[in-house]
């Protein structure tokens, strides 16, 4: 079987300090995170920028800040920023961070209820113009589905040639207004994806090890951090985001896999022709 590839969300949009000290906001404290997320076995880092008060930001000086002090810390590390943005923003905003050209970056697939009158717009023009524009600059695209239709989205856009492979899918279950994170929902998802596509599953909240478990398992690789769940076992908040990848580490030596390298988690994801 394939090595494990971690992805660590270290931070996210929405968590907070108030919710788990260990959420970090400032440059330093993201920076930290990460490498010692890395250290612990992750080879992503999954980016959101947040200001010193923890206001999410979209700034574009205030990614390339945090991309630099990742890499700084731990060069060869993966980093993938988000293009989720927030509620209201244009396309072209959500896109600002791929100016800096990084190596991976998130694509969303589909619409979702968030809650109450919130609602995240991916129409299928959005998609098909984040898909022209993250080619275009050789990014290498995550596409995070939160439920089955988007993953049939994928792929008709894939037969109209707005995607092109690899294919590698983001299955985030358990949010709000998608998919649960059952067992039967992770088979479900990984069932519905081409045989030649690869995949990581992200199980938000008391999803989050149980899923991570089954991807295992099954072959699949892993996200987890404080942007999905705050704790590291019911009613016991996480210490860092180093101890939720310590956590996934301990599951994969009890499955016998072994855990990808950065270099290693590039060729198993066929970035090769995307730049580093």
């Amino acid at each position: 079987m394939e090595k494990l590839i971690i992805t660590c969300a270290v931070t996210g949009a929405e968590v907070t300090k108030e919710q788990n000290p260990a959420v970090p906001y400032t440059i330093d404290e993201i920076a930290i995170s990460a490498y010692d997320a890395y250290k612990a076995g992750a080879s992503i880092i999954h980016l959101h920028a947040r200001e010193d008060n923890g206001t999410p930001s979209y700034r574009k000086e205030r990614f390339f800040e945090l991309i630099q002090a990742i890499k700084n810390r731990c060069p060869n590390v993966i980093v993938q920023i988000t293009t989720g943005g927030a509620l209201g923003m244009t396309r072209d905003e959500r896109l600002t961070p791929t100016d800096l050209n990084p190596e991976m970056a998130t694509l969303d697939c589909g619409t979702l209820n968030f809650g109450g009158d919130d609602i995240f717009i991916n129409t299928e023009n959005d998609i098909k113009y984040f898909a022209k524009v993250l080619e275009s600059k050789g990014i290498y695209k995550e596409l995070e589905c939160f439920e089955k239709g988007h993953v049939d989205t994928v792929l008709r856009l894939v037969k109209q040639g707005y995607l092109h492979k690899p294919l590698h899918f983001s299955f985030v279950l358990g949010v709000n207004g998608g998919m649960t994170g059952e067992y039967r929902d992770f088979v479900f998802m990984k069932d519905s994806i081409p045989e030649d596509a690869t995949y990581s599953v992200a199980g938000i909240g008391k999803y989050e090890f149980s899923l991570a478990e089954q991807s295992i398992i099954h072959g699949g690789h892993v996200r987890v951090g404080l942007e999905d769940n705050l704790y590291i076992e019911k009613g016991k908040l996480a210490a860092s985001n180093k101890e939720l990848v310590e956590k996934v580490v301990g599951l994969a030596k009890k499955y016998n896999r072994q855990i990808a390298s950065p270099i290693e988690a590039r060729k198993i994801l066929k970035m090769e022709g995307h730049h580093e």
